[in-house]
């Protein structure tokens, strides 16, 4: 894969959508997630900096834009970084005080 694209469960897993690698591929082949506004179900569907990913969460729907590419699955506070939420800060996913 080009440098600068990333697999979509993989950037997931690193932006902490999903807790492992595995349950982000789930989610991707289940259907919840959009890229682009595109379903897709190809967990291995690259990514770039400013696609957008539609992922629908059980009591929540998050907009985001791809900010970052991940290199790791660091600290909260890293994972934020990857992306922007386009919804508003009701819905993050991980607040910068989170540090688990």
């Amino acid at each position: 894969m080009r440098e600068d694209r990333q697999r979509l469960d993989k950037w997931l897993w690193f932006a902490r959508f999903a807790k492992t690698r595995t349950l982000a591929a789930k989610l991707v082949a289940s259907g919840f997630v959009r890229v682009g506004g595109q379903r897709t179900d190809n967990s291995a569907k690259a990514v770039a900096v400013g696609d957008v990913i539609t992922v629908a969460l059980p009591k929540l729907t998050m907009v985001v834009r791809v900010e970052a590419l991940g290199e790791r699955r660091g600290p909260a506070v890293e994972a934020r970084q990857l992306y922007t939420d386009l919804n508003g800060d009701a819905g993050a996913l991980v607040s910068d005080g989170d540090r688990s």
